[in-house]
This record gives C-alpha cells, structure tokens and sequence, in this order.
C-alpha cells in the first residue's frame, strides 16, 4: 500500500521535543522524508553537545515512524548544524610570569597541534580500501567488482561495499537478488555473490526508485551500512564510491579509518582534472593514495586487430609520474569487459584465465602490497633530533 509522508508525520506529532517541550515536527526537527519500497528515512537536527542525551528521542521516532501503516522499516538518524559558539575560545597569551614558569625542555618550540581523534575501526575487518573516481562514467564500479575478486583471487578474505548511494551497482553486477535479514536488533547480514560478502542500498530499494536524499541522510545510510552490517572476519573491504568529491566521499574518509585509495580514471584530459580532485580530497585528510587505474585505456579491433586510442592514451600514466603515486595499470575498452558486467558475471570470475582477468588480479596484488607498505611506514618508529 501507498505509505502518505502526512501520515507519518501526524504520528511524529506525537513524540516530544528535547526537554519535553512541542513535538519535534512543529519544532522544526524532522528533516524531509524520503519513502522507497516500504522503508522510510529522515533525520532530526538536533545540538550537537547533546547527540548522545537525545537517542532516545531518535528511537521514539523511529517507533512511532515504523507504526504508519504499510512501513515495513523506519530508519532515523541524529544530526547536528554546526554553532558560531562551537568556535574555539581565543586564549589570551601568557603573561612574563606565566611565560618564565615553562619548563626549560619546552622554552623556545612552537606548539604542537592536537593528534587528530582517532577513527574507529569496523570489526573483523583488516584493512578498508576506497575505489573512487573523480567523475562518474569511468568504470569504477565495475573496477570496483573486479578489484575485489582480483584480491579474493589472490587468496583475500573479502567484502564489498557499494556506497554509491545515488547509482548502486553491485545487485547488477554480482546478480543477486532479495533482501538482506536482520540478525539481531539494528544488525542485518550481507548478501553474498561469488564469495564476496555484499552490501548495497540496492538491496533496499529498488533499481529503478530515484535517490533523492540529502546530506545527512546519504552520511546516516553510508554509517549504517558500514557499521550495522555483521560483516565477520574478512582481510580487507573493498569500498565502491559515488563519484565526485561530496558529503558521501568526505564522510567515509573523515570518520573510516581508510588503508587507502585507488583513483579510477579514463586517459582524457576532462576525466584527469576530475581525478585531481578526489586525490587531493584523499590528501587533505591523511588518507594513502594507492595508485591509479587507467581504465578504458584503449580499444583493439576484434575484427582487424588494429589498436584504436579512442580517449587518448597514458593520461593517467603521466598524472600518476607527475604527483609520484603508484600507476596501478592500464584497463582496455573491451566489450567482454562489458558484457560480463552486464550480465552479472564479472570477468575475473567468469573468465579467470583471460588477459584482462590478469590484469585486473595484478592491480589488486599491487594495490594490497601497497598497504602493506602504508602500514609499515606508520608503524615505523620516527627519530627526532633536538
């Protein structure tokens, strides 16, 4: 049955505001609805120094939501808008005796910034790596699928994430269909394909119901997703994002201790200005860039053999030499690519033994030993000279 987004705010109604005063609707707290298949979405804006006093006030609010008729789930999330009194205090410099009370070792250094928080990591799994692309029509989903197959070829426990929220792939490309089951609480079980361990909001909603969401909603479905999903023991999760540099990209590098990124472009001028982006994206918040795949790199006539650069050729290549990240390898326009794709038969899996198979199992055996050595140099014991 049609679910009325009035209904479901007519039941909001009923639960009170912060304090116990009006309800959140008239409040203003109730973000716009989104309904697809059965499930319902939206988020309340709260202060954000009172995010975990007020969960409570979520949960009723997923409760009286899930109560409308014909709402098979509610999914509610807390935001917070940031204040200009959240700023940090000027702190009034010290005067000459509160300057001669520090200590000799600290006279003279420059303070330290503050560490930043530290991310927290997802149970049960080793390593979490981002494929992401700075425009979309690259391939990167269908690197994505192939990456990850590539690195369980290479002997990987392995997951996949389709956080692509707007254009979700992966029920298309692995062919699965159906519904994830809730295990317990807000847990739920990924789907699986091939032996890869899925996870996809097109497993929620239909292939053809439009995404129409905004910020905070996109950041509460990419958390839940991630961390409401029992996952179990895997070496590495294999993450395909949106394309672009927005809140989804930004959310998972800021709050998801990423092992790093692979940037997925075509050989264009067009698409490289786009890639720049995403890799300075990943740079400013301290996240490794693993390398780049030249995807579409060229096409070979399956009729006279004759080799066709149809976007240019070696774009990435020279990006790759010229910011010093690793070139992970090159991809051809090749209409098996595609059509295994399609048909939900990616061609590490279909076809293991093919050229591009490959080369798809090298850029994922390079790609993993370049964590590795992220990894190493963290851990890695600094010196420092006074």
């Amino acid at each position: 049955m049609a679910i009325d987004k009035a209904d479901i705010l007519e039941q909001l109604k009923r639960v009170k505001g912060p304090d116990l005063t009006g309800n959140i609707v008239d409040l203003g707290l109730v973000s716009d609805i989104f309904v697809a298949d059965g499930k319902v979405f939206f988020s309340l804006t709260i202060p954000a120094d009172r995010a975990e006093e007020l969960e409570p006030l979520r949960a009723a609010a997923e409760k009286a939501a899930s109560g409308v008729p014909g709402v098979e789930k509610a999914t509610v999330a807390l935001t917070a808008e940031a204040t200009k009194s959240s700023a940090k205090p000027v702190r009034p410099a010290p005067s000459p005796s509160q300057a001669a009370a520090v200590p000799p070792p600290m006279a003279g250094r420059a303070p330290q910034p503050p560490k930043a928080p530290e991310k927290a990591g997802v149970p049960g799994i080793g390593a979490i790596i981002a494929v992401a692309s700075g425009k979309g029509g690259v391939g990167k989903s269908t690197t994505s699928v192939n990456l990850a197959l590539g690195l369980q070829a290479n002997g990987l426990k392995v997951g996949i994430m389709d956080a692509d929220i707007y254009g979700p792939s992966m029920p298309r490309l692995l062919h699965i269909s159906g519904r994830p089951q809730n295990v317990s609480g807000r847990i739920i079980r990924p789907m699986e394909g091939y032996g890869l361990k899925v996870m996809s909001m097109g497993f929620l909603v239909d292939e053809e119901t439009p995404m129409i969401w905004r910020g905070p909603m996109v950041i509460s479905a990419l958390t839940q997703m991630l961390r409401e999903v029992e996952w179990g023991e895997l070496d590495v999760l294999v993450v395909d994002m949106p394309p672009g540099t927005g809140d989804a990209q930004l959310t998972m590098a800021q709050n998801v201790p990423l092992a790093g990124a692979v940037i997925v472009s075509t050989p264009q001028d067009l698409a490289l200005i786009d890639a720049r982006k995403g890799l300075a994206m990943f740079r400013k918040v301290d996240v490794p860039i693993l390398g780049i795949v030249e995807n579409m790199s060229y096409f070979v006539c399956p009729d006279c053999g004759g080799r066709h650069d149809i976007f240019g050729h070696g774009g990435a290549r020279k990006e790759a030499e010229r910011i010093g990240v690793p070139f992970l390898g090159e991809v051809p326009l090749d209409m098996q690519i595609r059509s295994t794709s399609d048909g939900g038969t990616p061609i590490v899996m279909s076809e293991p033994d093919s050229v591009h198979s490959k080369t798809y199992r090298e850029i994922a055996r390079t790609a993993w030993e370049r964590v590795g050595e992220e990894r190493r140099m963290v851990s890695a014991p600094s010196i420092v000279f006074e």
